[in-house]
């Protein structure tokens, strides 16, 4: 089994990745597809009225400030366009998909923050009325459910609070705790990017291997939401995942790519 997250930014082959996908589900392969949806449900805000506000953390990274009618589009996008479009696109290919967020089942679970502390200006300023958070804990039965009957699960955030609230979480640390928790191998991470960079808009300076004990090497060469692949990599590692791969979602065959070492491979 593995999982395989393709991000949602400007430029991915959804195409490329469900036809790649089926062609390894059929080879007998077990996987399971978590996506994104970020740049459609920029495009969505923007025609409703409701332009995105991305705020930067103390911590330097970057996130969607999501409050109450944020996530009401965020939903709209991620489960319904972006979800149902993977989904048909799966099924055209001859594999059975069943598209879930993670608030289905309770998949994804974990505390909701609300109140964050952004920088701005150069100061610190306190958010409030957010509904971001992070998985803390992955709940399998609904997962294995569908496994053992043959289906292939899309899941998508949201997650769900312990307060059984919904919460904008990062699709790529989701899914490095989806791959932890069913103790698979491999995780591959897609995005518009053929991996870690050396310099951002250098293509040609990709970095393509890191022994995990070196990863703090590497960390300052992440830019941008490259920084939150970095850290859900660093994450699935420490929790047993054996090795996980950055790859490039604009290929013809983006998978079979990555599992081939084509991308960042750290281990």
């Amino acid at each position: 089994m593995i999982v395989v997250k393709v991000g949602g930014s400007h430029g991915i082959d959804y195409e490329a990745v469900c036809s790649d996908l089926a062609s390894i589900v059929k080879s007998g392969q077990q996987v399971i597809l978590v996506h994104g949806g970020s740049a459609e449900t920029n495009r969505i805000s923007e025609k409703l009225g409701k332009p995105p506000r991305m705020v930067t953390s103390a911590s330097g990274y970057e996130s969607r400030y999501t409050d109450r009618e944020t996530l009401e589009i965020f939903e709209m996008v991620y489960c319904g366009k972006m979800n149902k479009s993977i989904v048909e696109k799966l099924q055209r290919n001859g594999v059975n998909a069943v598209g879930l967020s993670g608030l289905d089942g309770r998949i994804w679970e974990g505390s909701r923050k609300a109140a964050i502390t952004i920088l701005e200006g150069g100061r610190k300023r306190v958010l409030r009325d957010d509904f971001t958070g992070k998985v803390e804990r992955v709940n399998l039965e609904l997962v294995h459910l569908l496994l053992n009957g043959g289906f292939t699960p899309v899941l998508t955030p949201p997650a769900i609070s312990y307060e059984h609230e919904a919460i904008n979480v990062d699709g790529d640390r989701a899914a490095a705790m989806l791959a932890s928790a069913l103790k698979v191998d491999k995780l591959v991470i897609l995005s518009n990017v053929p991996g870690l960079l050396r310099e951002i808009q250098d293509e040609q300076s990709l970095v393509p291997e890191i022994p995990f004990a070196e990863i703090e090497e590497f960390t300052a060469f992440a830019k941008g939401r490259m920084k939150k692949k970095i850290l859900g990599a660093v994450e699935a590692i420490r929790d047993g995942v054996k090795e996980v791969v950055l790859g490039d979602a604009r290929k013809p065959f983006p998978i079979t790519e990555a599992l081939s070492g084509r991308g960042t491979v750290i281990h």
